[in-house]
């Protein structure tokens, strides 16, 4: 580094296996932070003077060979230039360094495994508690063909997605995310407009967690209170006979004023009726959750909260024993009636789909965070293979829970109508498998959205501000406004079913139809390779796309 007279391009390499084995090395030449010595540390000296001078000199460096390497791929940065792993560090135009973990390749990136499993981690969320309804808002046939043909375009729109960043030319995209491809090829209104359908997302994904949230507290709670005051209820609901218990809260055609209501309790005890007072599922229960989520808020890091992710997994698996002993216990009752529903069972096909297209929007979106996913992945040539299976086991999962929890509602002792927006809604409080997926769901979800607040807050604050924490009055006025959203929603409107395919068919409509198709088309046009199959087709992605939205208001 102290030796300036090192010659600044690597010579041409005649022989060109020679060539191909120095290029073939990544950790030679991929680009890597520029070193800052220890000394430069924030913290450890003067913080008028947190960066030398040589690492100045060593950033002027780097930039003039990355421009250099844009335009010609033998112009690849010295070996000279790099430090050595254990004295790289990263550099921050603010003035500080932190040093860099995991630089050495191979070590820190994920094998296909992790990385596949990762995907299908991050993209189960609540939406699979809706997939039985929207089945049977669909129609048992067409959902299943709705399910996999959304499943297949909202790969396809995913992969263009992760190919995105390839169609800028003579730009270092190997950080972009895809906002700056949005921003590259439409300028600022691309960047707002895709932080806009980006935080609808996070807002809605919160909004339905509250709501949930609301309603397992509240299930936990009336549990475990009739457990320990030896208290036997009975429901004003419909529901089967037997040991095995299904209710239908809300029967169709039933017009109910609080289908939220404690069920009818037998006890002449007043404290059994004022717990019902002070416990209610609309009333009460979502303000208690404001005093357990929002100091968890305010957090300037949200990583604590980042350990529990792996209980997403152990609530989806849970769920999918909880749904194989309750069909194994039940039996399928399916009636095939192809246009017109009879006898407790619904059509085969239903005007109504456009609910399950909603949802499965939501259900299968990850596209603005795949880049991110996959960055990591040890292999790069296998990302497309691996997102491929990813969104395979996705979708086998929802058509096992959606088909498995369909087929298994007892009809025609009750309607089909009658699958609830979250199915264990049509689970007794005292059902004991129910009670226990309540806990674990509260819980990881109690866990999850302080990490979607802080989403929310860092996408949000950072482009007002400039900051992710501008003050502690700016993210608690933002954290309050949030909840208070939460706690409206969830005694006006609970029905998460709406909610799910409102906020899903919206952020879908820029990340997954209209933006990757675009700049597709784009790009193409540009290079002078846009076919018209091509261009009708992607066209078409973009009006169904609009379709799905407006349709969401409209049946």
């Amino acid at each position: 580094m102290a030796d300036d007279m090192q010659p600044l391009l690597t010579p041409v390499v005649e022989d060109k296996s020679t060539y191909l084995e120095q290029t073939s090395k990544p950790e030679l030449n991929s680009r890597r932070p520029f070193y800052v010595p220890p000394r430069s540390l924030h913290g450890n000296i003067d913080p008028k003077e947190q960066v030398t001078e040589e690492a100045s000199a060593m950033n002027s460096r780097v930039q003039y060979y990355s421009k250099l390497t844009t335009t010609h791929k033998t112009l690849v940065l010295p070996d000279h230039v790099i430090p050595a792993e254990e004295k790289i560090y990263v550099y921050s135009p603010l003035g500080s360094a932190l040093q860099f973990e995991n630089s050495i390749d191979g070590f820190g990136k994920n094998p296909s495994i992790v990385t596949i499993f990762s995907i299908w981690n991050t993209m189960m969320g609540t939406s699979i508690l809706s997939l039985p309804w929207a089945l049977k808002e669909a129609g048992f046939t067409l959902g299943i063909i709705l399910l996999i043909l959304m499943s297949v375009l909202m790969l396809y729109c995913c992969y263009r997605v992760l190919k995105s960043r390839q169609t800028v030319d003579h730009v270092d995209t190997s950080n972009w995310e895809f906002p700056d491809v949005c921003k590259y090829y439409f300028g600022s209104f691309g960047q707002w407009s895709s932080l806009l359908f980006s935080l609808i997302s996070l807002f809605g994904a919160m909004i339905v967690y509250w709501v949930l949230m609301s309603n397992f507290l509240f299930n936990t709670g009336r549990f475990i209170y009739n457990y320990v005051h030896n208290v036997t209820e009975t429901d004003h609901v419909l529901s089967t006979n037997g040991s095995i218990k299904v209710i239908c809260p809300n029967p169709p055609g039933v017009h109910h004023k609080n289908s939220t209501d404690m069920p009818f309790i037998i006890s002449n005890d007043t404290g059994v009726h004022e717990f019902q007072e002070w416990w209610n599922k609309t009333n009460t229960v979502p303000l208690y959750l404001i005093f357990l989520l929002l100091p968890l808020l305010n957090f300037k890091s949200a990583s604590f909260f980042a350990r529990f992710n792996n209980l997403g997994t152990i609530s989806v698996f849970y769920l999918i024993i909880l749904v194989t002993l309750k069909a194994g216990r039940q039996g399928f009752h399916l009636e095939f009636h192809w246009f017109e529903s009879a006898s407790n069972f619904v059509a085969e096909f239903r005007l109504s789909f456009p609910h399950m297209t909603g949802v499965l929007a939501l259900a299968f979106f990850i596209h603005n965070c795949v880049i991110t996913l996959l960055r990591n992945n040890q292999h790069q040539e296998n990302n497309v293979r691996d997102l491929s299976i990813a969104y395979l086991l996705v979708g086998l999962t929802y058509l096992y829970v959606a088909v498995m929890t369909f087929a298994a509602f007892p009809s025609p002792e009750l309607s089909k109508d009658c699958i609830e927006p979250n199915f264990l809604d049509n689970l007794p409080s005292s059902d004991i498998l129910a009670f226990v997926s309540r806990v674990f769901l509260l819980f990881q979800m109690t866990t999850v959205y302080p990490l979607l607040c802080y989403l929310l807050r860092v996408q949000l604050l950072s482009q007002l501000f400039g900051n992710v924490y501008p003050s502690f009055a700016h993210v608690f006025i933002l954290n309050v406004v949030v909840v208070c959203c939460g706690v409206l929603v969830a005694k006006f409107y609970p029905n998460i079913g709406a909610i799910i395919r409102y906020s899903g068919a919206t952020c879908g409509l820029a990340f997954v139809f209209v933006y990757p198709s675009l700049i597709h088309m784009i790009s193409l046009h540009r290079r002078g390779q846009l076919s018209w199959p091509s261009a009708i087709f992607h066209s078409f992605l973009l009006v169904l796309g609009v379709a799905n939205l407006i349709a969401q208001f409209l049946i």
